[in-house]
């Protein structure tokens, strides 16, 4: 039983990546006390491999992991998302550890070539989906967890800086 518990906390510590610095404390305690209305992240417009290129480009000069928000204005979950993401304690900690690219999927037919690069070939399970890069390498720090905070709105603002803190290393 000894063997089990110890193997169980070695893939736990490997499991979850090590804190730089704690998740900031953010000024709410509820979405009710977002500012409305949310904002709309995503330009339908855009093109999303040439704003992946270069937040990728911008992140390794500055050495910041790349955060790729994929999801649609259309989207309750989304907008949340961003509207906390908005919150001053929560923006100055992603614009110190982050370079954030929004993409828009559409109705999950829009731009998939950018999850596919990632590995997710599969139909995004839910939006948003938050791809965390390194940017030297391009790969994946949160394999398989891109789906996590599809349901924003049933986190607590402070669970959802708490999973946004988590990949800083």
């Amino acid at each position: 039983m000894f063997k089990a518990l110890a193997a169980a906390l070695c893939l736990t510590a490997f499991a979850a990546p090590a804190l730089a610095a704690p998740a900031p404390q953010v000024e709410i305690s509820s979405y009710a006390q977002l500012r409305t209305p949310l904002p709309y992240p995503y330009d339908e417009r855009a093109d999303a491999n040439a704003a992946v290129a270069a937040g990728r480009a911008r992140a390794l000069r500055e050495h910041k992991l790349l955060m790729i928000d994929l999801g649609g204005n259309w989207c309750a979950d989304c907008r949340i998302l961003a509207g906390t993401m908005d919150l001053p304690s929560l923006h100055a900690f992603v614009e110190a550890h982050y370079v954030v690219v929004f993409v828009d999927v559409g109705r999950f037919d829009r731009n998939l070539q950018i999850p596919a690069h990632y590995g997710i070939t599969q139909r995004l399970e839910g939006v948003p989906s938050l791809l965390i890069v390194d940017p030297a390498t391009d790969r994946l720090l949160d394999p398989g967890q891109d789906a996590a905070i599809q349901d924003a709105r049933h986190f607590s603002p402070q669970a959802l800086a708490d999973w946004v803190a988590k990949w800083v290393r």
